[in-house]
């Protein structure tokens, strides 16, 4: 080899070399938002001294204090009138059910215990409210769906009466896909329609009979977040237009019931009979919730980033700060509800993409608004609030992007979209998807309503194009079945349990990589003069035409 030679070779080599570190810093830089930055988030919100981040305690001042912060360090400016706070105004009604419902007029009388066996509450805002001798009804699915075909309250009078009705809806493990939406749950077969349909159709009273599959989770779930004092957004009449009391039955407690009143085999089956009609129980129900009622105001607390040419139009990133406090100690002595994955993790995360903002050399022509949100755990109550008292205009709001909840098991080859079919966000996920060689999938547990569980459904449901995505269950660095069996275990083990706590070896590399996703999504969202719409047979198309006059 000559001189000539090995000099060219020796530049060639430089040239690659160059070339392979600027690609490793390409690739470094790919994600918007790092893992430890959103661990050390997640470090300070699931601490024990913000005590479970319940709304109306110290824990929400701590929190909001420490997330308004944040913002104000990423560079969003104050999103209320110069205020990074909106107030949201709350009764707290701690229900206090008596030991036991009583339930007469059968073989023999019937005892259900609070907690172990039934929960029980009202929204009424008294000091007490009483069930008396009132009549007992199957009500089926307790569903009105015109558009279905479907009345389960059909030529039934309810006044003075409690229903009884099943959760999700009458296609859930129907074997049909042509009933309701097969295995997808519609709304009809959410836990809050049914409290609310048996208001409209005058009960006196609601329970909803608890099964694990048709609800998605156990009945420590619904033990823990029904059982004490719980928040719901003032109303002018004081919620007396709710049932006097709201509540839910295990499955054995309601076989007892049912069987006693001579109704055997597949309660799912009988309701979801094409000639089902709601059946009189021919018992009574005897029940009294004393309340002891507490108002005040929790807090939104938003942020925001103007857009340098079109600051009226904005990409709004939402994500719940509040979980579910301080209760009884478990079987390790644990009482703080510390909601690291639910939802440390996305208020983190979107802290995370706030800060990626304020790094980016072009800022967004959109404004880009961030909210977190209160009350999420108590029905969506923040979000609900901020949708119907908007500060920046909803038809003008391009879209939600929401965080909730994101798995602590590292990255995955698959993106699951919450609700997948909706709109057109998630074409948005797809070429991101495509571009980073991943694929995308829709609910991984479509029988569970997800697209009605968070906060993105109070913007959905007013015809806001919202997106809810997560982290799949094939994990890029484990083989197998890695990634769907952490997510049971969470599900199982962690979920609104005391469990959901911060650890330091915690993977947050699926909490970077959805939090990159959502960036990009919302930088492009941001450049763009058109807005993304809801797809044909979507039933919240009709909202968002009608507020920008399609």
């Amino acid at each position: 080899m000559n001189i000539k030679q090995f000099c060219f070779l020796l530049l060639s080599c430089a040239v690659v070399f160059t070339g392979c570190k600027h690609d490793k810093k390409t690739e470094e830089a790919a994600k918007a938002v790092s893992p430890e930055e959103i661990k050390e988030k997640i470090a300070v919100l699931a601490a024990d001294s913000m005590m479970g981040r319940k709304p109306f305690t110290v824990g929400e001042n701590k929190a909001i204090a420490y997330i308004s912060s944040e913002f104000k360090k990423a560079g969003l400016a104050p999103g209320n009138n110069g205020s990074y706070y909106q107030d949201v105004p709350m009764v707290e009604v701690t229900s206090t059910p008596s030991a036991t419902m009583e339930i007469s007029g059968g073989k023999s009388p019937l005892s259900l215990h609070v907690t172990s066996d039934f929960v029980a509450f009202t929204r009424r805002e008294v000091a007490t409210v009483e069930l008396k001798n009132s009549p007992l009804v199957f009500a089926g699915y307790g569903v009105v769906a015109p558009e279905y075909h479907w009345n389960d309250y059909a030529g039934l009078d309810v006044k003075g009466k409690t229903v009884v009705v099943l959760v999700n809806d009458p296609g859930f493990k129907s074997g049909r896909k042509d009933l309701f939406k097969g295995d997808t749950m519609t709304y009809y077969g959410r836990w809050t329609y049914k409290f609310e349909e048996a208001a409209r159709q005058g009960a006196a009273g609601v329970i909803i009979v608890h099964q694990t599959a048709p609800a998605s989770y156990g009945w420590s779930v619904v033990s823990n977040s029904n059982s004490g004092a719980k928040l719901y957004l003032t109303q002018p009449d004081k919620h007396m237009n709710r049932c006097k009391v709201e509540g839910w039955i295990t499955e054995d407690a309601a076989k007892k019931l049912f069987a006693d009143a001579g109704i055997n085999g597949d309660l799912r089956s009988i309701a979801r009979d094409k000639n089902f009609k709601a059946i009189p129980l021919n018992r009574t129900v005897n029940l009294t919730v004393n309340t002891k009622l507490k108002y005040s105001t929790s807090h939104n607390v938003v942020g925001i980033l103007k857009g340098s040419t079109r600051p009226t139009e904005c990409v709004l990133y939402t994500a719940h700060w509040d979980h579910l406090g301080i209760g009884k100690p478990n079987a390790q002595g644990d009482s703080i509800y510390n909601g690291a994955i639910d939802n440390a993790d996305g208020v983190a995360s979107i802290i995370g993409i706030a800060n990626a903002f304020k790094k980016s050399t072009a800022k967004p022509q959109r404004s880009m608004v961030f909210l977190a949100v209160t009350g999420e755990e108590q029905g969506l109550l923040g979000s609900e609030y901020y949708a119907t008292h908007p500060i920046y205009p909803l038809n003008k709001t391009v879209a939600d992007l929401n965080i909730d909840a994101i798995g602590d098991y590292g990255e995955t080859k698959d993106i699951a979209i919450t609700g997948k079919g909706q709109n057109e966000l998630e074409d948005y996920v797809g070429a991101i998807a495509q571009q980073d060689g991943l694929t995308t999938v829709g609910d991984r547990t479509p029988g569970s309503g997800s697209y009605y569980r968070s906060d993105h459904f109070n913007f959905a449901k007013l015809g806001v194009p919202a997106l809810d995505i997560n982290i799949g269950s094939t994990s890029k660095t484990h083989d197998g079945t890695y990634g769907a069996d952490k997510e049971k275990d969470y599900n199982e083990n962690r979920y609104h349990q005391q469990a959901d706590n911060y650890t330091p070896d915690m993977d947050a590399t699926g909490m970077a990589q959805i939090a990159d996703i959502l960036f990009r999504i919302g930088t492009k969202l941001g450049n763009e003069t058109t807005f993304p719409g809801w797809k044909p047979g979507s039933e919240f198309k009709a909202a968002r035409d009608k507020s920008i006059g399609k």
